[in-house]
């Protein structure tokens, strides 16, 4: 699986980079544990204890076509939130036409970190001017709001937040229903309406986008700051929610799985650390084996070991390979990008205040290799555990799906994906899986819902 050039190492840098290989059975053991918590969220009795919180999105069997018109779409997830104007209109040949016109913008730390109302002003006053720009202030549009966190929903446009994850901490948000958070700081501007009618996850988006242009995608991935996946289940097995007939999607919330100590033998001194330091001790323990939030200071924890046994940099570490989140995650993608010729890992290397002989920064390389390789694997498990779920359910001898991914790893790491399929495939056996990347995944997949959710609350209108 990694490079040849392993061999050349000493065994002490094999034996500290060799932790993180995982075998075939220790993969499917990942599976097989993630499966049965899966089992235990959705079931009433077992859903309050279970890692796995599997929470009903009420989201239902993906109806045909939807509303057209002008839609509004929000993103909210990591760094970055955005808003995006969505026109959905009928075309000839496919039944309807979708084209967005965005914003970006950043969030500074204090509205993450600061209390709800903060946040959600902050995210008002973003809408405000994407209005201006787009001089549609005067229109009471329909807004669909991808909210990546995880959440209890009462209903397609009701749900509260169970807790934040992935370096948010606004306080009075947790117990509270996120729409009307929302709605309330809109009020407070009073400078424009708008009309909330969905709320979804953002793997959720992203599998409802990807829908539109292929109809078995029935599962929904991210990985980039965080990690998470949803997929279309029978709604006779989801407990929570009454009813027999069709579908769910049901958002997995797998980030959390490892709560109930199911990857205790698995996780290694760098993953504690990690947890120790984050803002959510002992909370989303798979997740922070895998995404980009935590990928780099991985990587960074293991080259200072590696320096602290004499393995590496003479060893000596700069001030800025001792700070902690210094090592970004992008640098590991840019590391594995080397053509061979080490000029873009000297020069990574370089800015961390690092003057590396041509073995140190082989040595690097294989440390990213050995903790990007480790995430795509356990990922891969979790997604396998997913499937093999979906084909026992249906019982089906052959089932052929389509899974819709987003997310910066999986995007821009270089070996991320290929490592990732192989051992998704490796592990489902008479599965047929095809996997497309969402483009402009969360935002129109939110702007879709809510086209979708108008036209659910059109059909409960008139009934």
């Amino acid at each position: 699986l990694l490079s040849d050039k392993a061999l050349a190492f000493s065994p002490p840098v094999e034996q500290i980079l060799s932790e993180f290989r995982l075998k075939k059975e220790q993969l499917k053991e990942v599976m097989k544990r993630m499966m049965s918590e899966m089992d235990r969220g959705l079931r009433v009795e077992t859903h309050q204890e279970a890692s796995v919180k599997m929470l009903p999105t009420y989201v239902c069997s993906t109806p045909e076509g939807s509303e057209v018109g002008d839609f509004l779409a929000l993103d909210l997830g990591g760094t970055n939130f955005r808003v995006m104007l969505v026109k959905v209109g009928e075309d000839e040949e496919r039944g309807w036409k979708v084209e967005t016109k965005h914003q970006m913008y950043s969030i500074p730390e204090d509205a993450m970190t600061g209390t709800a109302e903060m946040l959600f002003d902050y995210i008002a006053e973003c809408i405000s001017d994407f209005l201006n720009i787009q001089h549609i202030k005067h229109k009471k549009l329909p807004l669909g709001f991808t909210f990546s966190f995880p959440v209890r929903h009462e209903d397609i446009d009701k749900g509260i937040l169970l807790n934040w994850t992935k370096g948010f901490k606004a306080s009075g948000a947790e117990g509270n229903n996120v729409v009307g958070l929302l709605r309330d700081a809109i009020k407070r501007r009073g400078d424009f309406e708008m009309d909330v009618v969905a709320m979804v996850n953002d793997t959720v988006a992203t599998m409802i986008s990807c829908y539109y242009e292929d109809r078995s995608c029935e599962v929904g991935m991210i990985v980039g700051t965080g990690c998470n996946a949803c997929y279309m289940e029978e709604m006779r097995t989801v407990e929570l929610v009454e009813g027999e007939e069709g579908r769910m999607c049901v958002n997995t919330e797998w980030g959390a799985f490892g709560a109930n100590g199911e990857l205790e033998e698995f996780r290694l001194e760098y993953d504690r650390v990690v947890d120790e330091t984050s803002l959510n001790p002992g909370q989303q323990l798979y997740e922070k084996l895998i995404s980009g939030k935590y990928m780099g200071e991985l990587v960074r924890l293991v080259l200072v070991k590696l320096v602290n046994e004499e393995l590496l940099f003479k060893g000596e570490a700069s001030d800025l390979l001792k700070t902690r989140g210094a090592f970004e995650t992008r640098y590991v993608s840019q590391i594995e990008s080397d053509s061979g010729d080490r000029k873009q890992i000297y020069n990574i290397l370089s800015t961390l205040g690092v003057l590396p002989s041509e073995l140190d920064c082989d040595i690097v390389r294989l440390a990213c290799e050995s903790v990007s390789t480790r995430a795509a694997h356990m990922c891969g498990a979790g997604l396998a555990g997913v499937i093999n779920r979906m084909r026992e359910r249906r019982s089906q001898e052959a089932l052929k799906i389509t899974v819709g991914v987003d997310g910066s790893v999986y995007k821009l790491h270089p070996c991320f994906q290929h490592r990732f399929h192989n051992v998704v495939r490796e592990l489902t056996p008479h599965c047929d899986i095809t996997f497309i990347q969402s483009e402009e995944g969360s935002g129109r997949g939110a702007a879709l819902i809510s086209a979708v959710a108008c036209k659910m609350a059109a059909c409960m209108l008139t009934q």
